[in-house]
């Protein structure tokens, strides 16, 4: 009894395992045919039904859908701007000068069933592959037949904007010419553009030289401008110095002449005193150390101012007031008395001798 119930027992045991495993099986089975059936599209894509390499049931939008499992497969597209980075192309310019121009684009997939029936490729190229390829040889081409119409200066630095928008127009023309590309061009711009190595030497002596030629242009000016500025200036402070000379020169002639009618003025109130001061002024002038003057005092009136009295003996000579000096002038009218003592002062000192 105790046998048969253990043996029982593991045959259950052996059911129950056999049975779990079956379940496990068929659950995984179950989820294969389910996900082979239903897929979900991401908020950031758009999806194509393909059955045996044709769309079937239009787009996909974002949500879960479903499909001929083994017979139908999902190919999903990015909704998303994209960003791709055209092959730097060598490019000439109006003025026939070469640009090494490296350039990129954003696009984005408008229309995925136009999209995958417009770039789907035969060759081991992907669908997003393919539409970059072509989309490069088209932004290139248009590229080159752009900035082949501007100079190399407009293209850096001046109208490029405005290039570029023609550029981008352009392209979505071009992709729309034979059918609908299914994606739009949003934006070419120009990330690079340099001269070919083996130009770029030249081209940079060549500047250096204008540079150069301009420099010397600019300092030759700043020296005549220098100039010409010095001269203006050492013109007027000459005609400032002439005038202020002149000024000068009336200023001292007014001073000089008021001065000497305050002289004639205030000399003219005395003529007595105003010849005995310039008598006075003149022997301070002639008469100096160490000179010999020779002198006639009978016929010289120079030394007039020169009196030959002399004071009494023990006079006090602050008390003592000397005869007025003789006027030769005068002397005829004089009284016979001042006129002997006059002749006495002139005979003394030849007595003397």
């Amino acid at each position: 009894m105790t046998a048969a119930v253990k043996m029982s027992v593991a045959k259950n045991k052996t059911r129950s395992r056999k049975y779990l495993i079956l379940f496990i099986i068929g659950i995984i089975f179950l989820y294969m045919i389910l996900s082979s059936i239903f897929f979900t599209v991401d908020q950031t894509q758009r999806a194509l039904v393909l059955q045996f390499g044709q769309p079937v049931g239009g787009i996909r939008e974002p949500g879960l859908h479903s499909k001929i499992p083994f017979i139908q497969k999902v190919v999903f597209f990015d909704n998303r701007l994209m960003e791709y980075d055209v092959a730097a192309a060598e490019i000439y310019t109006k003025d026939k000068k070469n640009m090494v121009v490296d350039a990129y684009v954003r696009w984005r997939i408008v229309n995925p069933l136009l999209f995958y029936q417009r770039f789907k490729s035969e060759n081991s190229y992907s669908i997003i592959e393919e539409a970059k390829r072509r989309l490069g040889g088209i932004i290139v081409g248009e590229l080159r037949r752009e900035l082949g119409l501007h100079e190399m200066q407009e293209i850096i630095s001046q109208n490029r904007g405005s290039i570029m928008v023609t550029v981008t127009d352009t392209t979505n023309t071009k992709l729309a010419e034979d059918t609908q590309a299914g994606l739009v061009v949003l934006d070419v711009r120009i990330k690079r553009a340099d001269l070919p190595p083996e130009n770029q030497k030249a081209v940079y002596d060549r500047m250096r030289t204008e540079r150069e030629q301009q420099a010397t242009l600019y300092r030759s000016e700043g020296r005549r401008n220098g100039q010409e500025i010095m001269s203006q200036a050492d013109r007027e402070v000459r005609e400032k110095i002439a005038e202020a000379e002149m000024r000068s020169q009336v200023i001292r002639g007014e001073a000089d002449s008021e001065a000497a009618r305050i002289y004639a003025q205030a000399y003219g109130a005395d003529p007595e005193f105003y010849a005995f001061k310039r008598s006075l002024d003149s022997y301070q002038t002639a008469f100096k150390a160490g000179s010999v003057i020779l002198i006639d005092p009978q016929a010289n009136d120079y030394l007039r101012y020169f009196g030959t009295a002399k004071p009494p003996e023990g006079t006090v000579l602050g008390n003592w007031d000397p005869p007025a000096p003789t006027d030769p002038a005068g002397s005829q009218g004089e009284p016979g008395g001042d006129k002997a003592a006059a002749q006495e002062g002139a005979a003394g000192p030849e007595g003397g001798d």
